[in-house]
């Protein structure tokens, strides 16, 4: 990689989008050497409230630390869909939780759907670590990181007691992209 990659994971407020978003900035530069920012925003509401959180990676100088054409979408929410999916470049990667995102808008971008929040919930036991299974979906639809640096990236900044917890559904992420 030598250029940008603008990354938005989109939903609502306490799906654990600004953590993952923190995991993957630090698996690209502590584990990759690869230059990451990472920003958020998030509404007045504690929970429910639209949330955002943006990576940008890459090989060069980041100067401008906010993404403006988006590489890749995450959507956990139609809200979210909706309001951002115009911000994704033409031949962007669009990735939905199928669960919730059912109206899907028109336009050349690739699109990944997954189970995010049923793996979770049904694989996992924990709603919660939806977040980590979206990163897997990530990872694996992607490539933007190794998925040993993003393993080494969660077990590091998730409250201790629960790594295991999320480094499974992490690699149910990626076995959700990668078929196995």
């Amino acid at each position: 990689m030598s250029q940008r990659y603008e990354i938005r994971l989109s939903g609502a407020g306490g799906q654990g989008l600004i953590l993952a978003g923190k995991i993957l900035a630090e698996a690209a530069a502590i584990y990759e050497n690869k230059n990451a920012t990472q920003s958020q925003s998030y509404g007045p509401e504690a929970r429910g409230g639209a949330s955002r959180s943006e990576v940008i990676i890459s090989d060069g100088d980041i100067d401008f630390p906010k993404a403006s054409a988006l590489d890749l979408l995450l959507c956990l929410t139609q809200e979210a869909c909706d309001k951002y999916v115009g911000d994704l470049k033409a031949d962007g990667l669009l990735i939905i939780d199928s669960r919730f995102v059912k109206d899907i808008p028109e336009g050349t971008f690739r699109i990944t759907r997954a189970d995010i929040s049923k793996i979770a919930e049904e694989k996992v036991g924990r709603s919660v670590v939806a977040n980590m299974v979206a990163l897997g979906v990530i990872v694996a639809a992607t490539r933007i990181v190794l998925p040993d640096s993003a393993e080494r990236a969660i077990s590091g900044r998730v409250p201790r007691g629960t790594e295991e917890l999320n480094v499974k559904a992490f690699r149910l992420g990626l076995q959700a992209v990668n078929g196995k």
